[in-house]
């Protein structure tokens, strides 16, 4: 059994900050690379941040950089999202996603590269 879980979403205002967690259970995240998407209301599904499988590459989506950080901590088996100056554009469900075990050392953030994705966290941004 292959589950990825995500936590830590909710309602938070403009500036604000949240964490996001993605905890792994069946497998090892490890020898994974691991990408955090999101989709808001009417739009397509789009790349917000990912990390390779070392962790010495990590790419963000400019509407996120500066406020954004993703971060690994294998001996936890979870990655997070660190969301900090939150704007009412980030409101979206956001989601991690897991590649193959056998994918090599990358940082994409389009979805046919991601083989395991989790159900979703809300994230909602608004005064």
């Amino acid at each position: 059994q292959l589950q990825l879980v995500e936590s830590g979403g909710g309602l938070v205002q403009p500036g604000g900050s949240l964490r996001l967690s993605c905890a792994a259970s069946g497998f090892t995240l490890d020898n994974r690379n691991i990408g955090w998407f999101r989709q808001a209301p009417g739009k397509e599904r789009e790349g917000v941040s990912c990390i390779s499988k070392s962790g010495g590459t990590t790419n963000y989506a400019d509407s996120v950089k500066g406020r954004f950080t993703i971060s690994r901590d294998n001996a936890k088996n979870t990655v997070y999202l660190q969301m900090n100056s939150l704007k009412p554009e980030d409101t979206a469900v956001y989601y991690c996603a897991a590649t193959r075990i056998g994918v090599q050392a990358m940082c994409l953030m389009t979805l046919p590269f991601y083989t395991y994705w989790g159900q979703g966290t809300q994230v909602t941004v608004s005064s």
